[in-house]
């Protein structure tokens, strides 16, 4: 996932922050409310998410997957003299908040990494702080290519941040595979293709779109929306009129649900599909009951039918969250237990204790993290992309997405 770029922040401010280095607080925390662990030297790992606004459904979900995974690892004493912190902050799924937060994360010493952000634009914004101070981050939710391939990944693949990785799997993947489940399984030849002009949005929409053209379908009409607003009648008569019998959105369950509502309004009983982007209950909320029949895909297999989650969603919902730990949770749980385990590497391998390019030493041990995690095997191919390419399809039913496929986009 997701949002448009605007990067401001004072040289100064950056610059400052950037020369510091991390190796953990050797002082305890005594204000943490991450669990007991075993004492020594604090790590505290960030969350960055949009944790108020159209989005907070999906970023309270990764802060507190991400929190559940810290005081497990504290409860376990997983990484003997470390004890685990977590620092959240909201960057409202806005670029240039995402980027103040990348600038103070980098300029507390004991940060040693960070999940997130659930936005590809935000993460775009992020990326360069990071990487100069060598402080890795992991995402559970961003899809665009780009973040891990560079601007030409069609063509040519370049990893330009290495302290850049996700445990989400990409829109190179998605779109196609949400493309062929329209096209072969739902039986649908002519779409109407819609997008929010986001870094998400247009980019799932553009592979979603290549793959639909190559297996025979017709794109009857495109069109932009302002994320924005909320009136989108002139789109869906433009829909209407199209004559399409599917319509594919690249964006987010905020702007989707109303706009499936208006394209039914306007007479066209034709169901919306969209990416992990609209795969929330907030969507059939806003969509209302016509929305039933819509389709959207979303990484990986559902939680609740995994195995290797079980434990997961029980100490999730023995935790007492008061919100859901929603599409990314999961993710977000692997994310955080991927830099537990980077960081018990360089532990392991330094004699008990950080050393001083510890930031560094987590970054390089992240390439080589391997293990069972709550949404499968959780490791990272050379770009820093999830090895799992997993990707499931759901369908609105009684007001609720439920799973009707799993599988992967097979070029």
């Amino acid at each position: 996932m997701r949002q448009r770029s605007l990067i401001a922040i004072t040289a100064a401010l950056a610059a400052g922050a950037l020369t510091l280095t991390a190796c953990g607080s050797r002082d305890g925390d005594k204000n943490s409310d991450s669990g007991d662990g075993g004492g020594g030297t604090t790590v505290t790992i960030g969350v960055d998410a949009p944790l108020t606004g159209d989005l907070s459904a999906l970023g309270l979900g990764i802060k507190n997957s991400a929190d559940l995974a810290v005081k497990t690892a504290n409860k376990k004493n997983y990484v003997k003299g470390v004890t685990f912190k977590l620092q959240a902050r909201d960057d409202q799924a806005q670029p240039s908040s995402g980027q103040q937060n990348a600038v103070t994360f980098v300029s507390d010493k004991s940060v040693l990494g960070v999940v997130g952000p659930l936005n590809s634009s935000v993460a775009e914004s992020m990326q360069k702080v990071f990487d100069d101070a060598k402080l890795v981050e992991v995402s559970p939710a961003n899809t665009g290519p780009s973040l891990t391939q560079g601007p030409d990944w069609r063509t040519k693949k370049v990893r330009q941040h290495p302290s850049y990785f996700r445990t989400a799997t990409t829109d190179a993947i998605q779109g196609p595979f949400a493309a062929q489940y329209v096209y072969n399984d739902a039986k649908k030849k002519k779409v109407f293709v819609i997008d929010d002009k986001k870094t998400y949005g247009a980019g799932l929409a553009g592979t979603f779109t290549d793959e639909f053209k190559k297996l025979g379908g017709q794109v009857v009409g495109t069109e932009h929306i302002n994320p924005d607003t909320k009136d989108f009648s002139a789109v869906a008569t433009k829909v209407k009129n199209s004559g399409a019998d599917v319509v594919y959105y690249g964006g987010e369950y905020p702007q989707a649900g109303p706009l499936s509502k208006q394209i039914k309004a306007a007479g066209a009983k034709i169901p919306l599909v969209g990416g992990d982007g609209i795969n929330d209950a907030t969507y059939a909320k806003l969509a209302g009951p016509s929305a039933a029949g819509d389709l959207a895909t979303s990484v990986g297999a559902p939680v609740e039918k995994l195995d290797s989650a079980k434990q997961f969603v029980d100490d999730y919902k023995a935790a007492g969250y008061k919100e859901e730990y929603a599409a990314y949770g999961g993710y977000s749980y692997d994310s955080a237990w991927a830099i537990i385990e980077a960081v018990k590497k360089v532990v392991d391998d330094n004699g008990g204790k950080l050393p001083d390019d510890a930031r560094a030493k987590v970054t390089e041990a992240m390439a080589k993290v391997s293990f069972d995690g709550v949404t499968g095997k959780v490791s990272f191919d050379e770009y820093g992309d999830a090895t799992n390419k997993q990707l499931t399809v759901y369908k609105v039913d009684n007001g609720a997405f439920v799973p009707v496929k799993s599988g992967t986009f097979t070029g």
